[in-house]
């Protein structure tokens, strides 16, 4: 299969990359434009130059890292703008094409549920409220106007994803390296994760299934809470967990980043793809934390 892919230097993307190559994809990675004048997002003048611009699958997995520094006014724009303007634009692209790839592969968040407390969320789960709640909601749909072109669109919802190479657990770990690791609020909240290594085989995996659309929680159907998921990340690194930050202190420290991401409580279930018959390869998340401390 010939793969477009964009965001491939990303934890996600990266490892993506590895696994397509492995199991025969020819890749083709996707650049943003970094021209200060050009009015396109990505660099796709350079992509026709060097190929006949025919795609089976397209992967669209690049956005302004959203914990990376405090949710300013600006950084808000980029985190939507980046998503919804390079979306769009990329789907401007793909209506251009002769021949069009049979699936279109969109990365969003399991923050399109927003904070529901203990609540169970499957695919059918409404939209939540907040600022992430909208960017993943504008986010997918852009995606929409691939369906009329005949193509299928799967918009990748996915958890907190636990990898060796980076990504939210190498932002936990200085912390709790220094004795500082704590539950964070009241610790209840619940943490929809998935491995890096279940992640990739489930992107593979929804490819290859032409039955998938829509929709897909790309979560362990193991979920956990930050108090769990606290005491297992101390014992995987030999650490105490006794320290502890308040809900105030998280909200003054990084403002409203701390009750949409550190606080907020998001229990996704996987239901499309367990219906679908993927077999997750991790379920436990003692050994996931271990190998990825181990791996990294």
């Amino acid at each position: 299969m010939k793969t477009l892919i964009t965001g491939s230097s990303g934890v996600i993307g990266s490892s993506l990359v590895e696994l397509l190559f492995n199991q025969g994809h020819s890749i083709q990675c996707l650049r943003r434009n970094t021209e200060s004048e050009s009015i396109h997002f990505w660099k796709t003048q350079s992509i026709e130059e060097g190929s006949d611009s025919q795609y089976d699958v397209v992967i669209h997995l690049a956005g302004e890292n959203v914990a990376d520094g405090r949710w300013t006014s600006t950084k808000k724009n980029c985190i939507l703008n980046s998503r919804i303007d390079g979306t769009r634009q990329l789907v401007d692209y793909i209506s251009l094409l002769v021949t069009k790839p049979k699936v279109f592969l969109c990365a969003s968040a399991v923050g399109y549920y927003g904070n529901r407390n203990g609540a169970k969320l499957n695919e059918e789960s409404s939209a939540g409220e907040g600022f992430l709640a909208e960017v993943c909601e504008k986010w997918e749909a852009e995606t929409q106007r691939l369906t009329s072109m005949g193509i299928r669109v799967v918009n990748l919802r996915f958890g907190m994803v636990l990898s060796p190479k980076g990504g939210a657990l190498h932002k936990m770990m200085p912390p709790f390296k220094a004795y500082l690791g704590g539950v964070i609020g009241s610790g209840n909240q619940f943490v929809s994760w998935i491995s890096i290594r279940d992640l990739v085989e489930v992107v593979v995996f929804i490819i290859k299934n032409d039955q998938i659309t829509g929709p897909v929680n790309i979560v362990s159907p193991t979920p956990t809470t930050n108090r769990i998921l606290t005491r297992c990340l101390g014992k995987a690194l030999n650490r105490p967990t006794f320290f502890r930050v308040p809900t105030v202190i998280a909200r003054v420290v990084f403002g409203q980043m701390a009750d949409e991401m550190l606080l907020s409580s998001t229990r996704a279930t996987p239901e499309i793809l367990l219906k679908a018959g993927y077999e997750y390869r991790d379920h436990d998340l003692d050994e996931v934390l271990s190998y990825c401390i181990q791996s990294s």
